[in-house]
């Protein structure tokens, strides 16, 4: 992709983040997982129409949610080695091009969220808030990935309210796994940056973990897995949905026998696993939801 596009609209690829895609498959991973759940719950698969606009809203508004997170932490962002090239802090694109570019992304999400019924219009724009406050938070917390967890779990909501216009006990649960999946995944991802961090001053759970962030990490990802377990089975899940899980909590299992000492490079490796992690997940529910279709 940075070799095809053009020098001109590169820096709006970087900025939207479509060179790196991880970002949007971890945002739909739990907006797919949690359509799926609802179609198990109904003894169907997911709906296919509602996870091409799942990916597509996913795409959108990571690109609009990372936009504003550089704008904000732009001089942030200079001083810190793995971000001073990002298309702001080096100057190849200016604070008002940015911003005009932000709301083109927030108006491409808006027209997919306006495709779903009025409780999900209006509760995926509840989540505006949040998204709007997670940037200042390395700032004052050291708890930034517990807020990312809340926004970059919202879908696990969306999935269920854009089948049954309204939200139930196995939505809930999903929401929870996905919050502390996120802040177990996310605090990986902040281990590359702990140096640069302390420096100018940004906070994460990696800096307050320390030493001790396998078993920081370890707490999250068994949160994860027994709300994952507590969805399934108030949604009725059988025998392949939870085998998928299990397979889920293996690999969160493997990534944990790897994180503690972990070099930036094999921080980032473990980080980017996670979107077969979410995959897992999705394809057991959402296999036992089609089983259930067609078979019986």
């Amino acid at each position: 992709m940075l070799r095809l596009t053009p020098p001109a609209v590169l820096p709006f690829v970087q900025l939207a983040r479509l060179d790196r895609p991880l970002g949007w498959q971890l945002l739909l991973a739990p907006c797919w997982q949690s359509a799926a759940l609802a179609g198990l719950a109904r003894g169907t698969g997911p709906n296919l129409t509602h996870l091409a606009l799942f990916l597509v809203g996913a795409i959108a508004m990571r690109g609009a949610g990372s936009t504003y997170n550089d704008i904000l932490d732009r001089k942030l962002d200079a001083g810190v080695e793995r971000t001073k090239g990002r298309p702001l802090p080096s100057g190849r694109v200016g604070v008002r091009a940015a911003l005009v570019f932000l709301v083109f992304e927030a108006l491409l999400g808006l027209a997919v969220l306006l495709c779903f019924n009025p409780f999900s219009i209006a509760l995926g724009l509840g989540s505006l808030a949040i998204v709007a406050i997670y940037p200042l938070m390395k700032r004052v917390t050291a708890w930034p990935q517990a807020v990312l967890g809340l926004a970059f779990s919202w879908g696990a909501l969306m999935g269920w309210a854009a089948i049954y216009g309204g939200l139930a006990l196995p939505a809930f649960f999903l929401y929870a796994s996905a919050f502390c999946w996120t802040i177990g995944y996310d605090t990986i991802y902040a281990l590359q940056d702990a140096r640069d961090d302390a420096i100018v001053g940004i906070k994460s759970t990696a800096r307050l973990f320390g030493a001790q962030v396998r078993r920081g990490v370890g707490i999250f990802y068994l949160g994860a897995g027994i709300f994952a377990l507590l969805a399934l089975e108030t949604a009725g899940a059988g025998v392949v949905a939870l085998a998928g899980l299990c397979l889920y909590c293996l690999h969160l299992a493997w990534q944990l026998r790897r994180v503690e000492g972990a070099t930036p490079q094999v921080a980032l490796a473990l980080f980017r696993s996670n979107r077969h992690a979410g995959l897992i997940l999705f394809a057991g529910i959402a296999l036992q939801g089609w089983m259930g279709q067609y078979l019986f």
